[in-house]
């Protein structure tokens, strides 16, 4: 699934991206750490595997979107 990133703490490594319907959804260090990221800027394109339906949906990994 995509995203884009919406907004990133560098301290706590959380942040969160709206999903393309504009649905904020955040994620927590643990996410960000699977990706591998360093970095995460707002409007970057990013790839996100989801777990859960509805509200009970979590980031499981975030990373950067490439073609």
């Amino acid at each position: 699934m995509q995203a884009t990133a919406y907004t990133y703490d560098s301290q706590t490594r959380s942040g969160s991206v709206l999903l393309d319907d504009g649905t904020p959804l955040p994620f927590d260090a643990a996410a960000f750490d699977a990706g591998g990221l360093l970095l995460l800027r707002p409007g970057q394109r990013v790839r996100i595997d989801v777990t859960g339906e509805g509200d009970d949906r979590q980031i499981a990994l975030i990373t950067l979107q490439t073609l």
